[in-house]
């Protein structure tokens, strides 16, 4: 991207290693590194803003967040001396979504995601799932010794770097206060004056308890004893510091009514765990949170492959007004793919129903439909529906 693009922007939650990234993977030597963590480095940036992005040398700027008014400054450098690389931005907040920042570098520069490590990423393969494998040849999962898939390993553990490896539950929780009680103090108040950080908490812990639900914003600012629009504020909060990520509904509107509400899901499934008071596969089952949590997982494994797929693909989910409901659905240019997830390991024919209405609803544009489960044996489950454990699709699990 930096060889393409005059500015790459690289955003992501807090502590999930965009500076470790850019500083191993890049280096500094070849490039002007700037932290806005550091005081002098954001004095300067706020009050002499072209000069701190002057010179002929390629940028690193982290922590722009702290400093929204420096992408004007950016913009400038950029028009005066357009340059593959001038620029690589990095921060904890969508940019886009702060009310301070009024200059979007359109034109001038590409965005990317940084996500919590994948399974594959935290086994040291640096994979993700095979996606494009499931859109485009879901046969390709056939006669294969697969895995059972490992709730106990995997649906309480932290994509974040800092809590890798731990299995202790009352340390990887301690990590966790900690962590929040950072973002509460320090990243959330550079966007948005919070008056009261307990309510927000309160919200935190009510949506972590709903993962994987479609938002219901009146039942949650009840939930949280908060008003609607303060409920509703702190959700963008949330969104636009990555911690959360509301899945939209698929609205293509044929027969059916369709429901058009997100659907609510958590960056890192460790943090959801940690706020929704889970330390134990059996808490996660007594809450009815399991399948919920498969879903999350599978989710942000999605959203990191589709980071560098070309072109990019749609992540939706799709609900009609009748109960019919598909867990993802994954749209392309010529193609759309719908997947239900289900937590058991050998799905019946009976769990189809919702896929048929979706292919049935939809016709070639949706060649075939597939339903993810816990198991280790991939099989053909009727006409266009191909059953294929998760370990199939997060096949580095395996290893």
């Amino acid at each position: 991207m930096l060889e393409s693009f005059p500015v790459l922007v690289l955003t992501g939650a807090r502590q999930v290693g965009k500076s470790t990234l850019i500083r191993g993977l890049l280096g500094t030597e070849k490039r002007d590194y700037r932290t806005l963590g550091r005081p002098d480095d954001l004095e300067l940036a706020r009050a002499e803003p072209d000069a701190f992005v002057f010179g002929d040398a390629p940028k690193t700027i982290d922590e722009v967040q702290r400093e929204p008014g420096l992408l004007l400054a950016v913009k400038r450098a950029v028009d005066e001396r357009r340059r593959p690389g001038q620029f690589l931005l990095s921060g904890s907040a969508n940019l886009a979504m702060m009310k301070q920042v009024s200059e979007s570098l359109a034109g001038r520069a590409i965005y990317l995601t940084l996500y919590p490590f994948s399974l594959g990423e935290r086994l040291g393969t640096g994979t993700v799932g095979r996606w494009e494998d499931l859109i485009q040849r879901p046969e390709s999962f056939m006669d294969l010794s697969h895995p059972t898939f490992d709730s106990e390993r995997i649906l309480l553990e932290s994509g974040f770097p800092a809590t890798l490896g731990l299995k202790d539950a009352a340390l990887r929780n301690a990590r966790f206060d900690a962590y929040v009680m950072a973002y509460l103090e320090r990243d959330l108040q550079l966007l948005s004056a919070i008056a009261n950080l307990l309510d927000f908490r309160r919200l935190m812990r009510v949506a972590a308890h709903r993962t994987g639900s479609v938002i219901n914003q009146t039942e949650m600012a009840r939930d949280a004893s908060l008003g609607l629009s303060t409920a509703h504020r702190y959700l963008n909060l949330l969104e636009a510091s990555y911690l959360i990520h509301r899945l939209p509904a698929y609205s293509v509107n044929r027969t059916k009514r369709l429901i058009k509400s997100p659907k609510l899901y958590w960056c890192d499934l460790g943090l959801a765990a940690s706020l929704a008071g889970v330390s134990s596969l059996a808490e996660l089952d007594r809450l009815n949170m399991r399948g919920r949590f498969i879903e999350n997982l599978l989710l942000m494994d999605v959203l990191a492959w589709r980071e560098f797929r070309h072109p990019r693909v749609e992540v939706l989910f799709w609900r009609t007004t009748e109960g019919a409901e598909v867990d993802l659905v994954l749209e392309i240019p010529s193609k759309v793919v719908p997947i239900e997830v289900k937590a058991s390991a050998n799905p019946k024919l009976a769990d189809t129903r919702h896929l048929r209405s979706f292919l049935s609803e939809y016709g070639e544009s949706a060649p075939h439909g597939v339903i993810l489960h816990t198991g280790d044996r991939a099989y053909r489950l009727g006409d266009r529906i191909w059953s294929i454990p998760i370990g199939a699709l997060l096949a580095p699990i395996a290893k």
